[in-house]
């Protein structure tokens, strides 16, 4: 397994990037890149050479999280503005857009099948589900607070459970969410159950990606340092690996389910093998904190994008 860089775009937005994912190809276009940033922006970008196709507006403050529906015709993001915006990728055209309180729209993630919107739920403590047909809210996770707690959830100690990220199990039906007191919770989505926790980190859980061949692994990046591999369903921790100096912030899973990469603070972009527990390959392009990396397997091959501070996109290739 190996990392390839390609291109970048040095300044891609004109303020810090921190989210990216890639829209699946359809009939009427190739694959795309979607990128949120700072400066309250949303764009898409051609692969081939990261010529810009769209800019998405209509945030009033900057973008923290963006999805692709899996059919490659919608696209959300979320703003610390406390809105979701959907909109039609190939007209840029507002479609729904999703209200929250302060303080509850973080990272968010379509479920496999494009019927549902997961958006982490911030100091709710808590993860938001919307049906994709209508756009309402259909069902909200909550994270239940430790036996014998007497506090409300108004109270601050509830900041602890603090949502920032979430992700989907291939198959749909579980439902992960990584909290700022380093805890991950999994629920059931169907009976919108939870089920349990899976502990391990010490500090806020940044990102999580499961597997796509096997629904039971589930990969977590936080700010100890550490990226833990988790059987979860079994609620085993099967492998923890370290490599990075400072905050991992994003990691994804390879569509071979051989490879993890990974984006911290302390600049760099790591390939890792789960296999080795080690990490194989250092990329340093940015010059800056690596907020996203996001995996695409296609026609092209397997590509990688990461996005940084320094307001740059870099894509490489995976083999």
């Amino acid at each position: 397994m190996k990392l390839a860089w390609l291109r970048s775009l040095e300044t891609s937005h004109q303020d810090c990037v921190w989210a990216c994912t890639w829209v699946p190809a359809t009939d009427k276009s190739p694959g795309l890149l979607l990128t949120g940033s700072l400066d309250e922006t949303v764009k898409l970008w051609n692969p081939e050479d990261l010529s810009l196709v769209r800019t998405n507006t209509g945030h009033c403050l900057g973008v923290v999280s963006v999805a692709a529906h899996p059919s490659g015709k919608i696209a959300a993001s979320a703003s610390m503005d406390s809105f979701v915006r959907v909109f039609d990728v190939e007209s840029n055209n507002t479609i729904a857009t999703l209200e929250a309180p302060p303080s509850e729209v973080w990272q968010m993630q379509f479920d496999p099948r494009g019927t549902t919107l997961a958006v982490a739920g911030g100091s709710s403590a808590s993860v938001k589900l919307w049906d994709t047909a209508e756009w309402k809210l259909v069902a909200t996770l909550s994270i239940p607070r430790p036996e014998g707690s007497n506090s409300k959830p108004s109270d601050k100690g509830n900041n602890k459970k603090f949502v920032l990220s979430v992700a989907w199990s291939p198959n749909g039906r579980q439902l992960a969410c990584g909290s700022m007191d380093g805890s991950i919770s999994v629920f059931d989505v169907q009976r919108a159950k939870f089920l349990h926790h899976l502990d391990g980190h010490t500090m806020p859980v940044r990102s999580l990606a499961y597997s796509p061949l096997d629904p039971r692994v589930l990969v977590s990046g936080s700010d100890d340092e550490r990226i833990h591999m988790y059987d979860a369903e079994g609620k085993t921790l099967f492998s923890s690996m370290s490599g990075h100096s400072s905050w991992v912030l994003s990691v994804d899973v390879s569509p071979d389910g051989a490879a993890i990469a990974s984006g911290s603070s302390d600049r760099t972009v790591k390939l890792w093998d789960p296999k080795m527990r080690a990490a194989v390959q250092t990329m340093t392009n940015h010059t800056d904190q690596v907020w996203g990396v996001k995996f695409e397997g296609g026609l092209r091959g397997c590509l990688l994008a990461s996005v940084s501070d320094d307001k740059s996109i870099s894509l490489y290739n995976y083999s």
